[in-house]
């Protein structure tokens, strides 16, 4: 089941997703640390209310986390799954 064309449309869909996702995340993780790490003193910056540019960035690391989550799903119910269900229907007749 491996080599059929419907895995490897299934692995191909997966892959054009999450590679991108993944790589957008990483460097939207690394502007943040180096950030923090270079520009401290613009990180520790008062915006209000007891917020800096610091911890603005760290909840938006959250928000961010739970985006792409969101988004994950919301693209696996409509792509993923249907040919999950597919393949699994082929193999177990």
């Amino acid at each position: 089941m491996q080599a059929s064309p419907q895995f490897q449309e299934l692995r191909s869909v997966f892959r054009k997703f999450t590679f991108p996702m993944s790589a957008a995340f990483f460097i939207w993780f690394l502007v943040y640390l180096l950030t923090a790490t270079f520009a401290a003193d613009w990180m520790a910056t008062p915006v209000g209310g007891g917020f800096n540019y610091g911890i603005i960035f760290g909840l938006l690391q959250f928000f961010t986390t739970f985006l792409i989550t969101w988004i994950y799903v919301k693209f696996a119910n409509k792509n993923i799954e249907p040919r999950t269900a597919a393949i699994r229907q082929e193999m177990e007749g």
